[in-house]
């Protein structure tokens, strides 16, 4: 390989904001400031659309202070794009690249950005202009492969696990159904999250269902009927994507004109029709008087003061990992082994092909779901409970003996 050129670089954000996304960001400026090879660094302003708009800020500006509060800020710093570029575009962002002589490019997503920048890689090797381009890994679905999980999803889980612990007290103060309806299109690790609060053997959610396992509408009330008949109330978190038996997503059939973002992905998140129809099916079926429903929608992704340590400081360290790749390496993704759990929880960064990471998606394996495909199995806890950090201790006095 070459010697890394002297040149100038760009970053940017994409797709959706995450509560660590910017430490990462943060992570990639403090790293570059390190390399003399690296003259100046943008910031691209909404992703991908700011770079063919040549929209750019100085990064190298920003003091160490703002630095620190920039870390500690949820959402996207330099705002984010959902354009999903094509060769005609990727051609316009490298027009650009040429003018300001721009042979880095560091690119913080999920699997779609990741395969944004592997077609400028590709491109700009087509062309001979040597560029190095790198993905540094975002998502709270975490659903990216090879890595081990995602930068953005324990800071996500953190939320959504203590969303589900005051729920839960609310629920035992006023018994009755409750239904949550999570992040998650096509994986479940974020819904299967809101367990990790639990503290009491009778603690909701109660049932947990995820877009691997399908659930029919007879199947989904009679474990709710099962879990009220014991309980007298039942919490109850549903991720976005779940299928019935057909493998049709349940909010996929309950829109009448499903709308759809540009990789052709109908939207989820943005509407509460799929917690309003499963709480009419509970309340017209099973006769339960006190019903409720809430769709997190946007709230899990950019919460601020509840990051997760070891997220955040997960998420800066792939930014500076990927400038130091970057001085060695033409291409490639960030992603994160294991090494240990537990209280010895323990992980090392390594480099992956772009190729490996691009437009792909990873679910939750087998292990993590029960059998009866409406609950989490220990060994999901066991992966996830060190991703999240301390939570709440809460205390309930119903149960105490009365006098």
């Amino acid at each position: 390989m070459a010697d890394a050129p002297k040149a100038n670089a760009v970053v940017g954000q994409s797709g959706g904001p995450t509560g660590v996304i910017n430490a990462s960001l943060v992570g990639v400026i403090e790293e570059a400031k390190k390399h003399p090879e690296i003259q100046n660094l943008y910031g691209a302003v909404h992703a991908v659309a700011g770079m063919v708009n040549d929209d750019f800020i100085d990064l190298k500006k920003l003091s160490a202070e703002t630095l620190e509060v920039v870390a500690a800020s949820p959402s996207s710093a330099i705002a984010t794009s959902r354009d999903k570029p094509d060769k005609e575009y990727c051609a316009k962002i490298l027009e650009v690249f040429k003018k300001r002589n721009i042979r880095y490019f560091f690119y913080i997503g999920g699997n779609d950005s990741a395969n944004t920048a592997h077609i400028l890689n590709t491109m700009a090797d087509e062309i001979n202009f040597d560029i190095r381009s790198f993905h540094i890994p975002k998502t709270v679905d975490n659903d990216l492969l090879v890595t081990d999980h995602c930068p953005g999803f324990g800071t996500a889980a953190k939320f959504v696990a203590c969303a589900l612990m005051g729920d839960d007290l609310d629920n035992r103060a006023l018994p009755g159904v409750k239904i949550d309806v999570i992040m998650g299109r096509d994986a479940g690790f974020l819904t299967a999250a809101t367990v990790l609060g639990k503290q009491r053997d009778d603690d909701g959610p109660h049932l947990v269902y995820v877009p691997e396992r399908p659930v029919s509408m007879d199947k989904f009330l009679a474990d709710v009927d099962t879990v009220c008949k014991k309980l007298n109330r039942c919490v109850i978190t549903v991720s976005e994507g779940i299928c019935d038996a057909d493998g049709v997503t349940w909010a996929k059939k309950l829109a009448e004109q499903a709308e759809t973002d540009a990789h052709g992905n109908v939207q989820l998140s943005g509407t509460g029709a799929l917690a309003d129809f499963l709480a009419g099916q509970v309340k017209t079926n099973l006769g339960v008087n006190r019903v409720r429903a809430d769709t997190f929608g946007y709230l899990q992704r950019s919460f601020p003061g509840i990051q997760s340590p070891v997220d955040v400081a997960e998420a800066r360290w792939c930014g500076r990992h990927a400038v130091q790749f970057a001085m060695s390496e033409d291409n490639g993704s960030v992603a994160i082994k294991r090494l240990a759990g537990g209280a010895d929880y323990k992980v090392e960064l390594f480099r992956t092909e772009l190729s490996n990471v691009a437009e792909k998606t990873k679910s939750m394996p087998d292990e993590f779901i029960n059998a009866e495909g409406n609950g989490v199995t220990d060994a999901f806890i066991e992966y996830a409970m060190p991703l999240i950090g301390d939570l709440p201790k809460t205390e309930y006095l119903g149960g105490y003996p009365r006098v």
